[in-house]
């Protein structure tokens, strides 16, 4: 086993030993990092591929992220260019590729439907990005495993969020998967299709009770009586409201004016942003609970994460498998 689940579990237990005002990604992605190496080193030879087909300056930034992080764990990474009405073409051409383990696509490319259309075309034996229907529909309705013994793969961001969650402590490792977030209310500020809804959904999965919040208003989501369903429910409960029960609050808003008001916070309070700034007031919120300012080495590391899954998965016949955490 990589072991990734036992470094992610004693690091919730040294957060919860000493409370930690600001955690860095790089505290979390560091152990990761540290598996995948090994991994690599034991003879895991996975190759990822970046596609890009849109002018786009942060997709192009991010396949240079993408690259130097693959470089510093040995992992191979090629980037393939090509215009967004011959994507569709070489995403099947890399499909059929046998020396490509992972397919990562630089969004939005055409934007709305066209945009699902072409992550459905994405092979689950090579979508690191978890976004094929297939993966969408498993995390939706609690189903761990694509196959017997092959696990899901879990959009990568989302992921990172849980795995920051977990390091600070907030779920109870005596419980069983599925419960360890048991008794624990969340609220999620973000309900994009990408992040905030399937991370709900997640929390959700793990036993938590979460506010979703967007700007048409507050949703609550739990797990549903029937197992592998996800219940959604109305609610008169404000934002404010939520954060004040809330023991974990992640916010992804895409606005310098936007700010979680502190002051509705709890003593305790765990706090993850994964905006491209920070929806938190840092040192008022370092003052009463911890902080994780920034997620992005840490879904780098989820999606290299995700590329050795599905190596193992589907690649490789004596396979080393990722340790779990957060049921994902």
């Amino acid at each position: 086993s990589l072991g990734l689940h036992r470094t992610c579990v004693d690091g919730g237990v040294r957060a919860a030993a000493r409370r930690m005002p600001i955690v860095q990604a790089a505290q979390v992605a560091e152990s990761f990092d540290n598996e995948i190496k090994d991994a690599v080193a034991k003879g895991t030879n996975a190759k990822l591929i970046g596609i890009l087909a849109n002018d786009d300056k942060e997709a192009r930034m991010y396949a240079t992220w993408t690259r130097k992080a693959c470089e510093r764990v040995g992992i191979e990474y090629e980037l393939r260019e090509c215009t967004r009405l011959d994507l569709e073409e070489a995403v099947i051409e890399a499909n059929d590729d046998p020396d490509v383990h992972g397919i990562l696509i630089y969004y939005p490319v055409f934007g709305g439907q066209m945009d699902d259309y072409i992550q459905n075309i994405v092979s689950i034996k090579k979508d690191v990005e978890g976004m094929n229907y297939r993966y969408r529909f498993a995390l939706y309705h609690n189903e761990r495993f694509i196959e017997p013994g092959k696990r899901c793969i879990v959009p990568c961001t989302p992921l990172a969020c849980i795995k920051m969650i977990e390091y600070c402590g907030a779920y109870d490792r005596s419980l069983p998967v599925g419960k360890q977030l048991q008794g624990k209310v969340a609220t999620v500020i973000n309900r994009s299709e990408i992040v905030g809804r399937p991370l709900a959904a997640m929390l959700a999965n793990d036993g938590a009770m979460v506010y979703s919040v967007d700007v048409t208003g507050v949703l609550i989501y739990q797990a549903g009586k029937v197992p592998g369903t996800i219940k959604v429910s109305e609610t008169e409960v404000t934002r404010d409201e939520a954060l004040r029960q809330s023991q974990v609050v992640v916010s992804g808003v895409p606005s310098e004016a936007f700010k979680v008001p502190t002051d509705a916070l709890q003593q305790g309070v765990i706090c993850i942003n994964f905006a491209p700034m920070c929806n938190f007031e840092k040192e008022k919120v370092a003052e009463i609970g911890t902080l994780c300012p920034a997620i992005g080495k840490v879904t780098i590391a989820m999606l290299q994460r995700n590329l050795i899954r599905l190596y193992d998965n589907f690649a490789k016949g004596d396979r080393v498998e990722i340790g779990e955490g957060g049921g994902a």
